[in-house]
């Protein structure tokens, strides 16, 4: 906390950005930008006299590449042939994020992460929460994927879930998958991220149960039954969500609803991932 802070001459916390980013977390993000992929360009060498900024001969080429196909969806031809100076590549990348909406930010930040070099992508993205958390976003990155998760408990949960469950497949694409429809900004999908989040629980519950066909209630008797899980738990995850397949179960209910909120959706991914990793740490532990 700063001087002024904490003699109570200027604000102590800002309110929570959900639906905008303000002058201070835009200029922490390209910051983080700057860090980690401009201020690492390589130019190759030429001959003295010559320009050595190509785009195309660095390593920055790639992502150039991949943001004019699947972010700006701009024909390559247009891509700047240099990349300093206000009128080349880092100049267009500067004038397009400090125009955009709050929301393309965000996405361009994303896809800066998914397209850069890999081995700058885990200090950017931990410098970016650092930032988001520090300027009070709504938002974070988790699994890759700019998500409105805003606390670092949350996140940590999530991702050791879809980190334990790699060895089972279908339970790290479910909730990938949830995280997908969970984070898109303009047009999220609550009630099939939820699903998802389910489907992992289930997918997990049927292999280390050995029913592949069970529904989740019988497949979280069985783990009971292997000694992999107190009766007493059994009967609270089974409460909680309620899971079973006939017309009054939850995917039915779901289908009515038309008030689901990121809330639930996020109570939902946070719970499954946490009952995940419990079950894969008692498995592993068995």
């Amino acid at each position: 906390m700063k001087f002024s802070q904490r003699k109570g001459l200027t604000p102590t916390g800002k309110t929570l950005q959900i639906d905008s980013i303000d002058e201070e977390l835009k200029n922490s993000l390209w910051n983080a930008l700057t860090v980690f992929y401009w201020k690492n360009f390589n130019r190759p060498r030429l001959d003295m006299g010559s320009r050595s900024d190509y785009i195309s001969r660095s390593n920055l080429n790639i992502l150039f590449k991949s943001l004019w196909l699947h972010y700006f969806k701009k024909p390559i031809d247009t891509i700047p042939t240099f990349f300093y100076d206000e009128s080349n590549g880092l100049g267009v990348l500067r004038r397009y994020f400090f125009s955009a909406h709050w929301y393309e930010i965000y996405d361009f930040i994303e896809s800066i992460a998914a397209y850069g070099p890999e081995k700058n992508k885990e200090d950017f993205i931990k410098t970016c929460n650092i930032f988001l958390e520090r300027e009070n976003s709504a938002y974070r990155f988790v699994d890759g994927k700019i998500a409105e998760i805003s606390s670092s408990d949350e996140i940590e949960e999530i991702e050791d879930a879809i980190s334990s469950s790699t060895p089972y497949y279908g339970v790290r694409q479910h909730l990938s998958t949830a995280i997908s429809m969970l984070s898109d900004r303009v047009n999220p999908d609550y009630r099939n991220s939820i699903k998802e989040s389910i489907s992992a629980v289930e997918s997990l519950c049927r292999t280390v149960s050995g029913q592949e066909k069970a529904t989740l209630g019988s497949a979280l008797k069985a783990l009971e039954n292997k000694e992999l899980m107190h009766p007493a738990l059994r009967s609270a995850f089974s409460s909680l969500y309620g899971y079973t397949n006939d017309s009054g179960g939850i995917r039915h209910a779901l289908m009515e609803e038309n008030n689901l909120t990121s809330a639930d959706a996020r109570f939902m991914l946070i719970s499954c991932s946490a009952f995940i990793n419990y079950v894969i740490a008692s498995t592993i532990n068995a």
